[in-house]
């Protein structure tokens, strides 16, 4: 059976496009596939957070998943700085990583841009990056566009290491989703919906209540046509909400513009919000469950154990491959 690892970053609540985009699909992928998911807390402080906050993201982040149907019967969820091999083995991959290819990629130059006192982290992330994904012997990475930069680099380290030292390292392949891939802010259809975002209404987080989810779908960014019809370059604003409807429901966008054809936007964005609603509600009730429970930490406490135990292989074999530490000699 084939691996595939995620992570994903504990830095605010999910959105509507982290779930259609990615979580939705992983529950479907961890019946074919030996699947890691975990919580990269340690790339969060790659800018400043506060600690109480981070803390709260980390838990809530951990229950989203599972309520999001997560099975840890199937797949290890874990949090990534309770599994020290990551960042052990992120030192290694560094003394590897050239200064040039990680001043290249394109998130360090965003986040860099204009500001003083830079983080070096924010810089060297992509070699820890690369190491959570190698540890596991990862076959499969699904990201979006926005991080297949990060992958390059990281089939980059997999084979410069394993040429430079052994042979040890999985080259793992980039996956991009096709349906429901990207899902765009409400109010700029034409940007990737981003739980960063400094406009509330331009995304909907997978804790929004109903009236919420309501109020964003209704002040949505459309068009003055009036005609619900997938049109991505000329209406980007309806297309979104078609996207959206369709991945919601699992209904065609071709049969969506059938059914709304001559009614207009108010009952069309009305619809939207019912199918955002019906998909999340479900979510919401089994998260308002785990964050008050022992089990979810019972489940990250068996996650870092399974974790740990692959890792920890993985870094012995790359440290001996390195020439680090020294010879047990037998008595």
């Amino acid at each position: 059976m084939k691996t595939i690892f995620s992570g994903i970053q504990p830095s605010g609540t999910l959105t509507l496009g982290n779930y259609l985009g990615a979580l939705q699909q992983f529950v479907q992928l961890q019946d074919d596939y030996q699947c890691y998911f975990c919580i990269v807390d340690e790339h969060a402080i790659t800018v400043p957070q506060d600690r109480l906050e981070l803390r709260n993201n980390i838990r809530s982040l951990a229950a989203l998943y599972l309520a999001s149907g997560i099975d840890p019967k199937k797949s290890t969820l874990f949090i990534q700085s309770e599994v020290p091999a990551h960042t052990q083995f992120g030192w290694m991959l560094q003394s590897i990583s050239y200064i040039g290819e990680l001043e290249r990629m394109t998130q360090f130059k965003d986040k860099s841009e204009g500001k003083e006192g830079v983080s070096s982290a924010l810089l060297t992330y992509p070699a820890l990056m690369a190491a959570d994904i190698l540890l596991y012997r990862t076959d499969v990475v699904p990201v979006g566009e926005d991080q297949k930069q990060h992958l390059e680099l990281t089939r980059d380290l997999a084979q410069r290491f394993n040429n430079r030292f052994n042979d040890i390292f999985t080259i793992p392949e980039v996956r991009i989703p096709k349906v429901g891939a990207r899902i765009m802010s409400l109010q700029e259809p034409t940007k990737k919906m981003s739980k960063s975002d400094t406009n509330e209404k331009g995304f909907i987080s997978m804790l929004d209540k109903p009236k919420k989810i309501e109020k964003k779908i209704k002040s949505a960014v459309t068009d003055s046509e009036g005609v619900v019809k997938f049109d991505k370059e000329n209406k980007p604003g309806v297309s979104n909400l078609l996207t959206i409807y369709s991945s919601c429901t699992g209904e065609s966008i071709k049969t969506l513009e059938e059914k709304y054809e001559g009614r207009g936007y108010g009952d069309f964005k009305q619809g939207v919000a019912e199918a955002v609603i019906n998909i999340l509600k479900p979510i919401q009730e089994k998260y308002d469950a785990l964050m008050e429970s022992d089990e979810l930490d019972d489940i990250l406490d068996n996650g870092r154990e399974k974790a740990s135990l692959t890792a920890n292989k993985t870094v012995a074999k790359a440290k001996k491959a390195m020439g680090l530490g020294r010879v047990i000699k037998k008595k």
